[in-house]
């Protein structure tokens, strides 16, 4: 009988370790990622709205039937970012995602305290290359630092009512996220 223990022991705890090691390394060689499934939709460093999900499916799975969804995919080796979403009646957020899904950062209307957020999206040596200036201080120029040149960024706005769903989806044209000047 103990002479079972240490192998049955051993095989439980080297699975253990095989498993977690497939879970973690899946991202990096899925082929149908989400960022693959949304380069069919829209181009980089551009604005696509996305469809709203239906019975047949959706480009990324689970979205909410209650928000009006557009991307950004973005590269950062060409230079920063700047990124312009106006603000619904009701909720806007923008999250940012690597290439490979890690949510880096949030903003939504209420804390943004804004009709339009807007901010500089670079990588760290964009950031640090970037010269201060006394009169532009943290609260007038929001800039977030993406720890890779490619990422997604996601924009969702909320309808409260079917009837203004076309009304938010033509607000929603105007984001947009291209090469800051």
């Amino acid at each position: 009988m103990t002479r079972l223990v240490l192998p049955i022991v051993a095989g439980l705890v080297l699975g253990g370790i095989v498993h977690l090691v497939a879970v973690l390394i899946l991202p990096y060689y899925a082929e149908q990622d989400a960022y693959a499934r949304l380069s069919a939709i829209g181009s980089v460093n551009a604005v696509a709205q996305m469809d709203d999900p239906s019975a047949f499916g959706a480009v990324l799975p689970d979205t909410d039937p209650a928000f009006i969804s557009a991307v950004c995919l973005y590269d950062l080796s060409d230079g920063p970012l700047k990124v312009r979403v106006p603000t619904s009646a009701d909720y806007t957020s923008v999250s940012f995602y690597t290439r490979f899904g890690l949510a880096f950062y949030a903003i939504n209307d209420r804390s943004a305290g804004r009709r339009v957020i807007e901010l500089d999206l670079m990588n760290p040596t964009q950031k640090a290359a970037m010269p201060e200036n006394a009169d532009v201080t943290a609260a007038d120029r929001l800039v977030v630092e993406s720890p890779s040149d490619e990422g997604i960024v996601l924009i969702r706005a909320l309808v409260r009512e079917r009837s203004a769903r076309e009304a938010v989806r033509a607000h929603m044209s105007a984001a947009s996220c291209g090469p800051a000047s």
